[in-house]
């Protein structure tokens, strides 16, 4: 007998909501940030068993200083080693340890050449064991290699971070597809003054950052205003700065 027109409406809109969850990546339990970034997240938290790519914009994009600890931080809450490969060595490992990311977890491998550091990654995702893999990344990436890499990283359920670098100002190599399953870009931002009673003064306090999420495969683009990654990995959003976009859409679901 066939199916009635609502049945199949039913079915279609069940597929529909099911796009972008299907991808084995999201068989891994996700890493959660434990704040309202997690929300716009599918599953909720960060997709581990994925490929994910995070850069500075402006100036910063050559150093990738804030990159760097915002991956840190988050391999800092996983258990076991982590491969970080890079064609030359740049990473500052006391600057990991701020992060939560201690040095004697850490293998750097030097690839020598910018092509060497995706084909060592991708040998490092085929390799069970490890917490993570890192690639610092200073020219293009093709869309069929990160496919690789996020091929290889599903299949090991091991996370992935391609850390981009650049010497030009808003590369535009940086806007190029890619098959990772979220896209970060980090705006550093003026440390807060570090004394209450004196906010003219500058200091060292905590450093802010703007973190956006321009991409995600499952989720939402959104934007926060954030305290830098802790000596715990964790991230801590500034109050009354989070990206209000959801705001109208929850008024009205109200």
């Amino acid at each position: 007998m066939p199916k009635s027109t609502d049945s199949l409406v039913d079915i279609l809109r069940a597929r529909i909501a099911r796009i972008g969850h299907d991808s084995p990546c999201f068989e891994h339990a996700p890493i959660l940030f434990g704040n309202p970034i997690d929300a716009a997240l599918p599953e909720g938290g960060l997709p581990s068993g994925a490929l994910h790519e995070v850069a500075c914009t402006g100036p910063e994009g050559e150093h990738g200083a804030a990159a760097a600890l915002f991956i840190a931080g988050v391999l800092a809450r996983l258990p076991g080693p982590v491969l970080w490969v890079a064609d030359r060595l740049h990473v500052f490992a006391p600057g990991l340890a701020i992060a939560g990311l201690h040095p004697d977890r850490v293998i750097h491998a030097e690839a020598g050449r910018p092509e060497a550091v995706l084909q060592t990654m991708e040998d490092g995702l085929r390799q069970p064991g490890l917490a993570g893999v890192v690639g610092e990344i200073a020219g293009r990436i093709t869309l069929t290699t990160s496919r690789r890499l996020q091929l290889a990283a599903e299949t090991t359920g091991i996370i992935a971070f391609a850390l981009r670098r650049s010497r030009k100002h808003n590369d535009p190599a940086l806007a190029e597809p890619s098959a990772a399953v979220t896209r970060w870009r980090i705006d550093a931002l003026p440390s807060p003054p570090p004394l209450a009673h004196a906010p003219a003064t500058p200091g060292l306090a905590r450093q802010h950052w703007r973190l956006n999420l321009v991409r995600c495969r499952g989720g939402r683009a959104c934007s926060w205003i954030v305290e830098a990654t802790d000596a715990t990995g964790r991230l801590g959003l500034v109050a009354d700065a989070a990206d209000r976009s959801a705001a109208p859409a929850q008024r009205r679901s109200a």
